[in-house]
């Protein structure tokens, strides 16, 4: 791809309309100071104090957050949160993003908001060591009313949008956001607007998805294809075709270090490679920078080699990021494709 080519893609994001329809929790880091250490006089047990915490939107968020360093003009998150705490700083910090419009994100009494708590330990001139993490679910079933009024709000946000991203980050199914429900709503908006670009990932598993457009990595696409797990690129090129054939739509295959296959439902398939590492790195937030550069491009009229050159410059910038799920802007990303232009 050409330096005018990459710049007349990113150019026409600032007008691009993108719903996120998936699980937004709250990434909550809090950052320790060694140096404040002390011993706990009730139990004996040692007290990590912590300086500072930071919030920011996480899961689906992170997709979010990654959309807005592209300035994407208008982002629309189709999901919920709480009544609590956590829920009140997750909608603020939504809120804080430019572009985000929150009429279609619900938040409701009977859910927790989905939280990610990070204790990182910080000290100066070292990389941040995260302990172990403290999370918050749901592990009831999503109340029908609840998947009622985000299938509502996916239904009149499909004929205004350029692009929709599907995001269930869940471990357990139904109890969040990409229910059945919304699934079933998400069929028939592909049946009626075929030529929109909607892109699903799943931390369990695509299985049981409408057809659109899939993304997944290496090991997912042997589990749905019941392959024998051959990690080789030249061997996962002809599943991902025959997936997408079966489909009707594109998939895209993430393989860390050896890039990524983008495959079309005429049988075709594209390897683009990963850029090379330029020092330590932290994988966290590196597949959500890659979706939602990939419906951003695609949304933008990128071609599918093309989209996947966007998606791996970005997520090679985000994986430098330490200590925090990073994002990527477009001058970055225009920096590391072109950096002699």
């Amino acid at each position: 791809m050409l330096p005018n080519r990459s710049l007349a893609l990113t150019t026409g994001y600032a007008q691009l309309r993108v719903a996120i329809v998936g699980d937004f929790c709250l990434d909550r880091y809090l950052e320790i100071d060694p140096s404040k250490a002390e011993t706990s006089l009730e139990t004996g047990l040692p007290v990590h104090n912590v300086a500072n915490v930071r919030s920011q939107p996480g899961a689906a968020g992170t997709i979010l957050n990654n959309l807005v360093a592209l300035g994407v003009g208008a982002i629309y998150p189709v999901g919920f949160c709480g009544e609590d705490g956590e829920g009140y700083e997750l909608v603020r910090a939504l809120q804080a993003r430019a572009g985000v419009r929150l009429d279609h994100f619900l938040q409701t009494a009977e859910r927790r908001t989905f939280t990610y708590c990070k204790p990182l330990v910080v000290r100066a001139g070292n990389p941040p060591v995260e302990l172990n993490r403290l999370d918050t679910k749901n592990w009831t079933p999503t109340p029908d009313a609840v998947s009622a009024k985000l299938a509502a709000s996916l239904n009149t946000l499909a004929d205004e949008v350029d692009a929709a991203i599907l995001m269930d980050q869940v471990d357990l199914a139904e109890t969040g956001v990409v229910t059945s429900r919304v699934l079933s709503q998400v069929q028939q908006i592909a049946a009626r607007r075929p030529g929109l670009p909607i892109l699903a990932d799943s931390r369990r598993s695509l299985r049981g998805f409408p057809p659109v457009i899939f993304k997944m990595n290496g090991k997912e696409l042997a589990l749905l294809t019941g392959s024998t797990g051959d990690a080789e690129v030249d061997a996962l090129k002809p599943l991902a075709a025959d997936l997408a054939r079966r489909q009707g739509r594109t998939v895209f295959v993430t393989l860390a270090e050896r890039g990524m296959i983008g495959a079309t439902p005429d049988g075709a398939t594209k390897h683009v490679p990963a850029l090379p590492l330029r020092g330590e790195i932290d994988i966290v937030g590196a597949g959500d920078a890659v979706t939602a550069n990939l419906a951003a491009a695609l949304a933008a009229g990128a071609t599918v080699r093309e989209a996947m050159q966007l998606a791996m410059a970005a997520a090679s910038i985000v994986i430098h990021q330490l200590g925090t799920t990073g994002t990527a802007s477009v001058p970055q990303i225009q920096r590391l494709l072109f950096p002699t232009s």
